[in-house]
């Protein structure tokens, strides 16, 4: 049966919102960490975070500044090379934890974005990357947003989250998420890092499994494969799924996605 267990650890903008799922009745073959999107919390990931835990993984992830439970300006993000460095110190804390185990990151959307630059700059730490929707390339919508004097005032529609109604009625009424506007410094700072990473280098021989709804409205795949196209490494895996929108671990075929993630890490961690 899965187990969580919540506490805080400290960040870049104060105390940081923790959490973990774990299986008690078999032991961990590895770590998955996970980085969630804008606006959002960790709290969303609760199906994708017990799958995995049911097969086999330790999995950890936290509230990014500005959001859910951990403490910050509500959205605002000025420099997301902080907010690597407080994944950084959740990887830091886990690895403490299970010093043998090799470590996942899976990050969706912006939390792609962060998960992104995190494997430019922390690469040895890792075994794997799966990256879904990720805000990579140029974010068309972001540069539409900057080129007003005041930001509109155009929240993310639920519609674009999920062929799955259900989702996008639990995301309007949850109320750890951000159903406001977007902020200007936040958008500036999405486009600083974009143009960090586009100038980080490249993954190299990670392994990386690229997942994206062939119909997300939100991020289109054509931004991101402008990304994908600069960071792809020699082990770079694409899986695209037709009208899916764009939260693929939340579609009405999540099951396939979430078979194809542990497939996907399973034949990297596999002997041989």
């Amino acid at each position: 049966m899965v187990q969580t267990r919540e506490w805080g650890i400290s960040g870049s903008a104060g105390q940081l919102f923790a959490r973990s799922w774990y299986d008690e009745s078999r032991p961990a073959a590895y770590i998955a960490i996970l980085a969630h999107g804008y606006g959002e919390h960790i709290g969303r990931y609760e199906e994708l975070a017990s799958w995995l835990a049911g097969h086999g993984a330790a999995v950890y992830g936290l509230d990014h500044r500005g959001h859910g439970r951990s403490a910050g300006e509500r959205v605002v993000i000025d420099d997301f090379e902080a907010v690597v460095e407080d994944l950084h110190g959740l990887v830091q804390q886990v690895r403490a934890e299970h010093t043998r185990l090799p470590i996942v990151l899976i990050g969706h959307s912006l939390g792609g974005m962060i998960a992104t630059r995190y494997a430019q700059r922390y690469r040895p730490w890792l075994a794997a990357l799966v990256l879904s929707g990720p805000v990579l390339g140029v974010w068309t919508t972001v540069l539409s947003l900057l080129q007003h004097e005041r930001v509109p005032d155009t929240p993310i529609d639920p519609a674009t989250l999920s062929r799955d109604e259900k989702v996008g009625a639990e995301y309007v009424n949850d109320p750890l998420v951000w159903h406001g506007s977007f902020q200007r410094r936040t958008l500036q700072s999405i486009m600083a890092m974009l143009n960090t990473i586009n100038a980080g280098g490249r993954l190299e021989a990670l392994p990386t499994l690229w997942l994206h709804g062939g119909d997300d409205r939100l991020v289109p795949i054509a931004d991101t494969r402008l990304g994908i196209e600069v960071v792809r490494g020699s082990r770079m895996v694409e899986r695209i799924y037709p009208s899916a929108r764009h939260e693929v671990f939340k579609e009405t075929n999540r099951r396939e996605v979430f078979t194809d993630v542990t497939q996907f890490v399973e034949s990297v961690l596999q002997p041989g």
